[in-house]
């Protein structure tokens, strides 16, 4: 049995996402069709690659990840596969695969050519998912797809570290459902210019001093529940996915507010580190 994924940014209240599976059912019945996420910002390149990078290696290998953020075909934005540690990426080459390798190495990359055959104003319904559902049966990409020898990448998403190496300066690429904010900052990088430093993380007005590795880390459970800092501590800590997160402790956006609302931190806003 395949497995297909579908991240886009149609978000649920058109029926977009549902023609989409509609679809799938059609041209590929035995595979099994998985929601990744829906709700990526639109046109979000960042966004869509942290999320398809770190959930897709969860799935077998041989899986199928269709990609619907940003993919009109324009000269510019290109339809493409790739296979890499050994999935199927169906999407457009808009940066956001680039995004997922980062500097790791795909196995084959290729544009999609079975445009001339199909009209199309949906191309996640007229595109991805002929090529999904044709990769589900086995069939080769060499068919669907013609070679191409580079990904095209997204310019400036990296952290910056100044020649001294004592700052280092990210940015906000994720908000999650909590109001989290997720930075580009990851933790080998850190390690690797703190050495035994001290530091101190600036967030707008914000500062922090310490980085946890869990948000129940940043609790002191010794001390009795009605005297300790809990409900709407601040914390920067390192996220599942290795990269600098800096939250509220058991935050609710819609009551009490948020690392986004209260920090006000939003995408792209910078988050600086230096180090004493």
């Amino acid at each position: 049995m395949s497995i297909i994924t579908l991240t886009t940014d149609f978000g649920h209240k058109d029926y977009f996402v549902s023609v989409i599976k509609a679809a799938l059912l059609q041209e590929a019945p035995a595979a099994k069709v998985i929601d990744i996420s829906h709700e990526i910002s639109p046109f979000n390149h960042t966004e869509a690659a942290y999320i398809l990078k770190n959930a897709f290696a969860s799935f077998p290998k041989g899986t199928i990840h269709i990609v619907g953020v940003d993919s009109e075909l324009t000269p510019e934005n290109e339809h493409i596969i790739m296979q890499y540690n050994g999935h199927f990426f169906v999407g457009a080459n808009n940066g956001i695969f680039a995004l997922i390798i980062e500097d790791m190495k795909y196995e084959r990359i290729g544009e999609i050519n079975i445009h001339n055959s199909i009209i199309s104003s949906f191309p996640v319904l007229d595109v991805f998912v002929k090529v999904a559902a044709h990769l589900a049966r086995n069939g080769s990409l060499d068919v669907v797809a013609k070679p191409i020898e580079k990904l095209k990448e997204v310019i400036g998403i990296r952290p910056v570290i100044n020649d001294a190496k004592t700052q280092l300066i990210g940015s906000v690429i994720y908000i999650d459902n909590f109001g989290n904010v997720v930075t580009n900052i990851r933790k080998k990088e850190f390690l690797e210019i703190q050495k035994t430093r001290s530091f101190t993380i600036y967030a707008q007005t914000v500062k922090f001093h310490s980085i946890y590795n869990s948000y129940t880390e940043a609790i002191n459970f010794d001390v009795p529940r009605e005297k300790r800092e809990e409900e709407g501590k601040k914390i920067a800590l390192w996220n599942a996915a290795g990269h600098l997160e800096l939250c509220i402790y058991k935050s609710n956006p819609s009551k009490v507010g948020s690392a986004k609302s209260l920090f006000g931190l939003d995408f792209r806003t910078s988050v600086t580190i230096e180090f004493h």
